[in-house]
């Protein structure tokens, strides 16, 4: 891109935020329109932002662009700002829960979003072999550092999926991958593909009052966050061939002080 489009960007972008801020939505969504024009892989977003102000269509996943933006520039912060922040435990409820179920062993476990390993270390002591992956190169660089994987991937999910000759696993781990995430569908249908018969798939929601989704299994919350509702999650998880063994209510993590509700899904590869 040349650097006068980098300038028209970085303002147009700047406008559309400081209007979606004052809650001047109509010209808010005006601005990121010409935001998308400029940068129409959307590294700022502005698919999910006009969704979260009801301003634009739900898209079926965040930007690709926008993940690996979002998570590359955070990377060196991003322990501290989500456990001491935000208070995200996900990974360790996930642990605790496994331990109640008496499901301790596992042999090959794939991370889906391993971020900078959170979950590959609250797992670590309970699988023989680990697989990660995310997106974001800066992440994998510090999860790499941890040395809590075996083998690490800068890829999408469903694309390492389709083409993966790691496994099968018998756990599956994708704590915090739904929030960028609407249809479901595609990934599930990735995952049943590359699990044993009983394999574990393990992963965490968002989820919003029935009222804020309008009708859909899915909607984009206030914080530019995917959120489900746990109807859906549970038939996409039949449709591909999972039983849903448990969904329990969660406080994924705080924002702006306040607690933002979740499940911790637990199914089994029938």
């Amino acid at each position: 891109m040349a650097k006068t489009d980098d300038d028209a960007l970085a303002e147009a972008y700047n406008r559309a935020l400081t209007l979606e801020k004052s809650g001047d939505y109509d010209l808010a969504a005006a601005a990121y329109a010409e935001v998308l024009a400029l940068d129409p892989d959307d590294h700022g977003g502005a698919a999910v932002r006009l969704a979260s102000m009801k301003r634009g269509a739900v898209p079926a996943r965040a930007p690709e662009a926008y993940v690996t933006t979002l998570f590359d520039q955070h990377a060196e912060v991003f322990d501290k700002v989500l456990v001491e922040d935000l208070g995200y435990h996900v990974p360790l409820l996930l642990r605790q829960r496994l331990v109640e179920l008496g499901e301790t062993s596992f042999e090959h476990l794939l991370d889906l979003g391993c971020g900078t390993g959170l979950t590959g270390g609250a797992l670590e002591d309970m699988v023989d072999d680990a697989v990660g992956l995310d997106l974001a190169e800066n992440m994998v660089e510090i999860a790499h550092e941890k040395g809590l994987y075996d083998t690490l991937y800068v890829a999408d999910a469903v694309d390492y999926l389709e083409d993966n000759d790691d496994g099968p696993f018998d756990i599956v781990a994708a704590t915090d991958v739904l929030p960028y995430l609407g249809e479901l569908e595609p990934l599930f249908a990735a995952v049943e593909k590359n699990v044993l018969t009983g394999a574990l798939f393990c992963f965490s929601s968002e989820t919003l009052p029935d009222a804020e989704f309008e009708g859909r299994p899915y909607t984009v919350g206030r914080f530019q966050r995917f959120a489900h509702q746990q109807g859906y999650v549970r038939r996409a998880l039949q449709s591909a061939g999972f039983d849903c063994l448990e969904a329990g209510d969660i406080i994924v993590r705080h924002e702006q002080g306040r607690p933002i509700a979740g499940h911790l899904f637990i199914a089994r590869k029938l």
